[in-house]
């Protein structure tokens, strides 16, 4: 894996720590079930463009769990409003020995999207992926590497809570409710990654 992989990121409303902490990061399919109504990061018109996809040889794609190389991405910024309320997870990489995992270049939505096992990591742009910044004087290039930065890593149902080792959060504020939530890993303040 390149080295700047050293682990994966989820954004998570602090109002769904316990739900983590007791089922895991769930497939959108088993989260539309337990998730309390207003405590989702999901765009409607992203999660029907999501509904749609299978993934060759796979389940369809709101049969995974998605996890980001890097949270600080497009998702991140269109809900930097609300970084008090939310925490990035973070997931070791041993969750890609994890059965049938699955590697997306870019947006798991968009159609241009390839899927990958674990083994193939060399296929993706870490260099888009890791990039400060998506912007780019030409429009096709600033959406590729919008589409790049948000490239996923795909675990059937559940990312299992053993893989958590902490999570990142915007300021002490919400290190206090992380806390109070039940969460018990590391949390580190990182006003960056939330475009603070």
């Amino acid at each position: 894996m390149d080295p700047r992989v050293t682990e994966f990121h989820n954004i998570m409303p602090i109002a769904n720590i316990g739900s983590i902490l007791k089922h895991g990061i769930l497939c959108h399919e088993r989260a539309a079930k337990l998730v309390v109504k207003g405590t989702s990061v999901a765009m409607a018109e992203v999660q029907d463009a999501r509904n749609k996809v299978q993934i060759p040889g796979g389940l369809m794609l709101h049969r995974y769990a998605n996890l980001y190389f890097h949270a600080r991405n497009p998702m991140m910024y269109l809900r930097k409003e609300q970084a008090g309320e939310l925490c990035v997870l973070q997931i070791s990489t041993e969750i890609l020995k994890i059965q049938d995992v699955v590697l997306a270049d870019l947006n798991a939505a968009s159609p241009w999207v390839r899927f990958y096992a674990p083994s193939q990591w060399s296929e993706l742009s870490y260099d888009d992926i890791f990039a400060r910044y998506w912007t780019h004087s030409d429009p096709a290039t600033a959406k590729r590497q919008k589409l790049r930065k948000c490239a996923e890593v795909l675990v059937p149902k559940v990312a299992p809570v053993t893989h958590l080792l902490g999570a990142y959060v915007v300021d002490d504020a919400s290190a206090g409710r992380l806390a109070k939530a039940g969460f018990k890993l590391p949390v580190t303040v990182n006003s960056d990654i939330f475009f603070h």
